[in-house]
């Protein structure tokens, strides 16, 4: 052999030393490995070995790639073996912590856990025990079971074996799916409008409770679920306007199997229902038809007023004496009444597709048309004066009430003007203003003629009465008694012509203003009255509540209350008078109130009484004037008088002023 082949095979036999020196460790690793494995088996056969005899080698291997959790667990619910699936879900390791089936259970099934051990171990067996389970990590979870007690060769059960499966998910969505068919059944039976659906062979699927009150069927619909309709139709015909006509338009409907909406039907009752037919087919297939039924007898009969009150209100816009012009927002006349017409004097070809502005204004009314159309585009309404020229090219005064016009959406397309031809008016109220200005000077130079009359007629009064006194104490031993008394009622006469002439003086000035007003405390003028008139011992007179403040004339006030309270006094008749003076108050005027036990007035008098001069008794001081006098004070301030009485038992007298002027 040559060297070279001798170097070869020394080689040789090197690297198969080398290699079975490699495969001698991979052998012993090999060999550590299946001890270590057959230690764990042993471990886990052990925990059997006593329990399960001879089942255990059945068992061992049998779960190995199961995809459900499998757990087997002794008599008392202590946890055996769990594979990986359970480990997964559970979350436990059983090698490391020792485990008992109830730690797994959710507390509010602990007794349902119990009663369902208790039947496995009665029965051997229990199939689809679903219950709610606790993981290691406190998370709930549903869980289905289905479970069987492990024999030993002797038929003696020694343990229990289950497959769990996790049922979270599955759960969650049947609970969702449950929730949304309650809320649909509920949302179907408590539905505004009536629901009817049938199957293919009329058979009632679904119905609600508004189509129980509709067809007046007194049960509830539940009950109704399957009943054949076939000849509902024949049995309700009679509660509708045309039976025969309400049932052939069925019978049409379902022959045809095309769907119809907004039937409309009418009851004997007066309800009307829209009906609604829609067909339900799968494919090809016809399954059944649904009904709807709503009542529309208020939408109907609104529709029907509204078409009236527009038949109504189109012939008043029509014939109104007030003119009606539509235009766009280009000042484009859309629209023009017959009284607009016969305003401007053009006939309504002559001014539809026209601008109002070149047809009827003047120079002086563009600026103000413009601010106006400015108003419309900002949704404002408002009235203004406007001077145009008519057809005849005559200047009018127009009063003119516009508004902005919307279109469905909300915009503003234009807007619509109501005129109403105020030049004659116009002319009238310059008139007035003429008329008032010469009264007001007429009454001023009434007031100061009354005045300069008033002292011209008393000044030769006095004169006479002075020459009476003269003669009087002149001639007073040459006259007889009778001469003395006629001298006597000349003096009085004199006197009561004097009254007569100032009390004439104060009631043609009690209706004016003089500007005097100022805040007048009203409970202070009362007492002052009270003090300075004069007042029978019989006879109380007082103020209910204090009076308010007002605004105004102090004097006037003053005649106001002392004619009243005088009045009071002066016919009071009783052994015991009484006099007294309240008021009450709203938010625009006070009322005040003078109450009396006298002698009472007849209500025949309640009115005349308040006229000049018109005095119901002859009595010397009693001159007609005083309640005209608080007659035209009361009305001055904005307010009425008048009295409750009874005839021989009480007076009172009411008036109110406003609270402002």
């Amino acid at each position: 052999m040559s060297q070279e082949n001798t170097d070869i095979l020394l080689r040789t036999i090197e690297r198969e030393k080398a290699a079975r020196k490699v495969a001698e460790k991979i052998l012993e690793s090999k060999s550590l490995e299946l001890y270590h494995l057959s230690e764990e088996l042993k471990k886990s056969n052990a925990k059997l070995e006593t329990l399960l005899d001879e089942k255990s080698s059945q068992l061992e291997g049998v779960f190995e790639n199961i995809v459900d959790a499998y757990v087997v667990i002794d008599l008392q619910g202590n946890v055996i073996k769990f594979n990986d699936a359970a480990i997964e879900l559970f979350g436990y390791d059983i090698d490391k912590e020792p485990l008992n089936v109830m730690d797994l259970v959710h507390k509010d099934d602990a007794e349902y856990a119990l009663m369902s051990f208790v039947k496995l171990q009665e029965h051997g067996f229990f199939k689809n025990y679903e219950s709610r389970i606790y993981t290691k990590n406190c998370q709930v979870k549903w869980v289905h079971i289905n479970a069987s007690v492990v024999f030993d060769k002797n038929k003696k059960p020694i343990a229990a074996q289950g497959i769990v499966r996790d049922i979270t998910d599955a759960k969650n969505s049947d609970e969702k799916l449950k929730e949304s068919e309650n809320r649909l059944s509920t949302l179907i039976l408590n539905l505004d409008s009536a629901i009817l659906l049938e199957d293919e062979n009329r058979k009632i699927v679904l119905t609600n409770h508004k189509f129980c009150e509709y067809f007046k069927i007194p049960v509830s619909p539940e009950f109704l679920v399957g009943q054949d309709c076939s000849n509902a139709a024949n049995e309700s015909k009679f509660m509708f306007d045309n039976p025969d006509e309400f049932v052939t338009r069925i019978d049409t409907i379902l022959a045809d199997k095309m769907m119809v909406l907004g039937d409309e039907i009418s009851m004997v009752d007066g309800t009307i229902l829209e009906r609604d037919f829609i067909p339900i087919k799968n494919g090809n297939e016809y399954k059944g038809h649904l009904w709807t039924y709503k009542n529309v007898t208020l939408s109907r009969n609104y529709r029907k007023s509204l078409e009236a009150q527009k038949q109504k209100y189109s012939s008043i816009i029509a014939n109104m004496n007030l003119g009606l012009l539509e235009v766009n927002n280009n000042d484009e006349i859309l629209l023009v009444n017959q009284s607009f017409c016969e305003m401007s004097g053009f006939k309504e070809e002559e001014l539809i597709g026209k601008k109002g502005s070149e047809v009827l204004l003047l120079d002086t009314g563009l600026d103000i048309i413009q601010n106006e159309n400015v108003k419309r585009l900002k949704g404002e309404s408002n009235s203004y004066e406007l001077k145009v020229k008519n057809k005849a090219k005559k200047e009018r005064i127009w009063l003119v009430s516009g508004a902005p016009n919307y279109n469905l959406n909300g915009e503003i397309i234009g807007s619509i003007g109501i005129h109403l031809d105020v030049t004659e008016f116009k002319a009238l109220e310059k008139q007035k203003e003429l008329i008032l200005n010469e009264l007001e000077n007429r009454n001023e130079e009434l007031n100061e003629y009354a005045h300069i009359v008033s002292h011209d007629l008393k000044s030769p009064l006095r004169n006479i009465d002075a020459l009476v006194s003269w003669i009087k104490e002149d001639n007073k031993d040459k006259l007889d008694t009778r001469t003395h008394q006629n001298l006597e009622l000349i003096e009085k006469t004199l006197e009561t012509m004097e009254n007569l002439i100032s009390n004439i003086l104060t009631y043609s000035s009690s209706g004016t203003l003089q500007n005097n007003d100022e805040l007048v405390a009203l409970n202070e003028v009362v007492h002052n009255i009270i003090k300075v008139i004069l007042i029978p011992k019989n006879i109380s007179v007082t103020v209910v509540k204090e009076l308010p403040t007002v605004f105004g004339d102090a004097t006037k006030f003053q005649q106001l209350f002392q004619n009243l309270i005088s009045n009071a006094i002066k016919f009071t008749d009783k052994e015991k008078g009484i006099v007294e003076i309240d008021y009450s108050e709203n938010e625009t005027q006070y009322q005040f109130s003078v109450k009396d036990n006298g002698i009472g007035i007849e209500k025949k008098y309640h009115e005349k009484i308040f006229k000049i001069f018109q005095s119901l008794t002859k009595r010397e001081d009693s001159t007609g004037i005083g309640l005209s006098i608080a007659k035209k004070i009361v009305e001055l301030y904005q307010g009425k008088i008048w009295l409750e009485s009874e005839k021989g038992l009480r007076t009172t007298f009411y008036f109110t002023i406003a609270k402002k002027i």
